[in-house]
């Protein structure tokens, strides 16, 4: 029998993923959690076999829990309506033996459940097309600048906290802009936070 721990936080779809799963005569649900935190909790009680996991979840995000559960004889699937590469990347450095989309057919779950107990990896193939995609091209000094524009920090502001000179800043804002292919600073967050790309 394969014990299997959900972690969701939209009650509906965590009933409804619990309720299919029981249905497989070789699969039992032994915990379901709203959160990241209380999904360790379960694992390190009930010890399973595999942990379902979304990403986004209040307290722990399930990428922190996978990251958490690396050493873990628990195998890690992380089921999740984004499809972004950076969330992927961490997905794959913290060793999670899945990654699928929830838009995926529920048969195709269980079938990848299988799959995975038998020693394999399952990834989304959207995901491994965007895998090859392009890398995030920003160095990390432009990240911290993007970053510091997302909180809502002016020229400024920016160059004050990084201790570079307000011109200075300005040709790092238009390196970004440049790389990121895009016109604004506005333009620029939503395409860092669209490929996953903030850590």
């Amino acid at each position: 029998m394969i014990r299997i721990v959900i972690a969701e936080d939209q009650r509906m779809l965590l009933g409804a993923l619990g309720s299919l799963l029981d249905l497989e005569e070789d699969m039992e649900v032994v915990g379901k959690a709203r959160n990241g935190q209380e999904a360790l909790t379960l694992v390190k009680r009930h010890q399973p076999d595999i942990c379902i996991m979304d990403i986004e979840m209040p307290i722990k995000s399930g990428l922190d829990v996978a990251e958490e559960l690396k050493q873990d004889p628990c195998k890690v699937i992380v089921l999740t309506t984004f499809a972004r590469t950076g969330y992927f990347e961490r997905a794959r450095k913290a060793e999670v033996s899945g990654y699928l989309l929830k838009d995926s057919p529920s048969e195709e779950l269980a079938n990848s459940i299988r799959t995975i107990m038998d020693g394999r990896r399952i990834y989304a193939p959207e995901l491994v097309d965007m895998a090859f995609d392009k890398e995030n091209p920003l160095t990390d000094r432009e990240e911290q600048v993007i970053r510091l524009i997302a909180e809502g920090k002016t020229t400024k502001e920016i160059a004050k906290q990084l201790y570079l000179t307000n011109g200075t800043v300005r040709n790092y804002v238009s390196v970004i802009l440049d790389k990121l292919d895009v016109s604004n600073r506005i333009e620029a967050i939503s395409r860092v936070k669209e490929k996953g790309w903030f850590k």
